[in-house]
């Protein structure tokens, strides 16, 4: 099949996906246990797609500058740094990693 027709239908898919979601009845959306699961299925989520782009690349796993990164902005959020002051220390960390050699 054609690469576009494909990429239309996953548009369609989506859209009715998120068309099905204005059917759910609100006083399911206000249950706390359905609140509790997807605020857990969304950390879990972001951490996965976190760790995938620090150690991915394509196919692989690779160690390099991204694993410094990511431990250093991880050191500045366990001591409840700001929010920007953890980006800079990543991206710091990172350029240094990098300015040594080592990805």
């Amino acid at each position: 099949m054609n690469l576009w027709l494909w990429i239309l239908i996953a548009c369609a898919l989506a859209y009715l996906t998120k068309l099905v979601g204005y059917f759910v009845p609100a006083k399911l959306l206000e249950n706390p246990r359905i609140m509790h699961v997807a605020g857990t299925m969304t950390i879990g989520l972001l951490a996965s797609l976190t760790v995938v782009n620090a150690v991915a690349s394509g196919q692989g796993l690779v160690l390099d500058a991204r694993i410094g990164a990511l431990v250093a902005a991880a050191v500045a959020l366990w001591l409840r740094a700001p929010f920007l002051v953890v980006v800079i220390s990543g991206a710091a960390a990172a350029a240094l990693l990098r300015l040594l050699g080592w990805g």
